[in-house]
């Protein structure tokens, strides 16, 4: 049986793949992308039908951020042109969240910049989670805020949040190189706090840092060690202004094969497409929907998205459907669990740990050397392909944006 066929099977049983099997995905070549799709989608199709979550970003306070994170245009330090603001009224973010509502999404993501919320901060966003509840029915409302502190999530979850995002971000090993001002113990602990306060856990990464394939696959294992019931996959946006801004390493095809890694170690889980989709996936983008089963509609927290509209047409054309308020997301066994991919052998995909709201707007797809397949057996497409070169950096994709929260625009959705 060669390896897309053995990724399969395992997917449908949700059992753990081998790192080497994991790795062999990165390493297929562009010749061999749309059968990794293929094989990929079918285990999504198993898992999630056709049906695309939609999720909408508020960003509840933008900029002036003390943290140093490399990719962030938020950062300490950063000369990028974004919008600065401090926190929004609650009944300013439930009309910016309203504006998505009405576009399609179930989830909206309440994020704020900073190293994580005061007291008086939890006050503001659980006022504004009450704001948005009382208007909408049937909403999902996830806060993404930054480290948390003890009885802060249970103060949010009493407050009608139903899920808390932190993402891993990146490897252990390499966190280091990419943040100092914390570490990636911290980011472990405050998803570690949302999950034990009964919120479900949003966790992901983010790809296009310049991370070797072994740090994609260390990211990913550790979050279904850890167990989220959603894995957002940012592609780095490098903009003008960061740290990161010259890290132009992925290419559309790239950014598939990352989500199919994604989709084989993390069968059952929320795999959503987040920052980046538009300046990478470009005009694949419709393909990477058979892997993932949820994006962001819409704008990001500092970077302007692809048309509202766009993105439903995108999702027609292709074949899908968009969830609705009445669906539940998750397979059975992971709803009625209460979420999380449990921590059985063949478990889904869980990571609590990274901080950051699961769409930031530096997010790339990482293009390092591919890694060879391992020793499988009849292989199949896995080999020692060389890794396609980028084309020139796409810099004119690179959108602030200008409009929706903290402007007097309408938003995009």
């Amino acid at each position: 049986m060669d390896l897309l066929n053995t990724l399969v099977d395992k997917g449908l049983r949700r059992e753990l793949p081998t790192r080497e099997e994991a790795l062999a995905v990165l390493a297929t070549s562009d010749d061999d992308v749309l059968d990794v799709v293929a094989a990929a989608g079918k285990v999504r199709r198993h898992w999630f039908g056709r049906r695309v979550k939609l999720n909408y970003l508020v960003n509840l306070k933008s900029g002036l951020c003390p943290e140093d994170c490399s990719y962030c245009s938020q950062r300490l330090g950063s000369t990028a042109g974004i919008l600065k603001y401090t926190w929004l009224k609650p009944d300013e973010a439930s009309e910016a969240a309203a504006a998505g509502l009405a576009g399609g999404a179930k989830r909206v993501c309440l994020v704020a910049s900073g190293r994580g919320p005061t007291d008086r901060d939890v006050d503001r966003v659980s006022d504004t989670i009450k704001a948005i509840k009382e208007q909408n029915e049937g909403v999902e409302v996830c806060a993404c805020l930054g480290l948390l502190s003890d009885g802060q999530a249970e103060r949010l979850r009493d407050a009608g949040a139903d899920a808390y995002n932190h993402n891993l971000n990146t490897s252990e090993g390499t966190y280091g190189d990419i943040t100092t001002t914390h570490t990636y113990a911290d980011r472990v602990d405050t998803v570690q706090k949302a999950h034990a306060a009964g919120l479900s856990a949003c966790s992901g990464l983010i790809a296009g840092m310049g991370e070797s394939d072994e740090d994609l696959v260390d990211v990913v294992y550790s979050l279904r060690e850890l167990d989220p019931d959603s894995v957002p996959v940012n592609f780095l946006i490098p903009f003008e202004g960061t740290p990161l801004a010259k890290e132009w390493n992925l290419t559309p095809q790239r950014c598939l094969r990352i989500l199919a890694m994604v989709r084989f170690v993390c069968p059952d889980v929320e795999v959503r497409i987040a920052g980046g989709r538009e300046v990478h996936l470009r005009t694949l983008q419709p393909l990477a929907l058979n892997l993932a089963n949820s994006i962001f509609l819409g704008d990001y927290l500092t970077s302007e998205g692809q048309a509202g509209k766009a993105d439903l047409e995108m999702i027609a054309d292709a074949g899908f459907e968009v969830e609705g308020t009445d669906q539940v997301t998750l397979p059975e066994h992971r709803a009625t669990a209460g979420g999380g991919c449990g921590s059985h052998e063949s478990a889904g995909c869980g990571s609590h740990e990274g901080a950051g709201c699961g769409s930031h707007e530096g997010a790339g797809c990482g293009g390092h050397e591919a890694a060879g397949c391992g020793s499988h057996e009849a292989g199949g497409v896995c080999g020692t392909a060389p890794v396609a070169q980028t084309a020139e950096p796409r810099t004119d994709l690179v959108s602030v944006r200008r409009r929706g929260a903290g402007t007097d625009l309408a938003p995009n959705a």
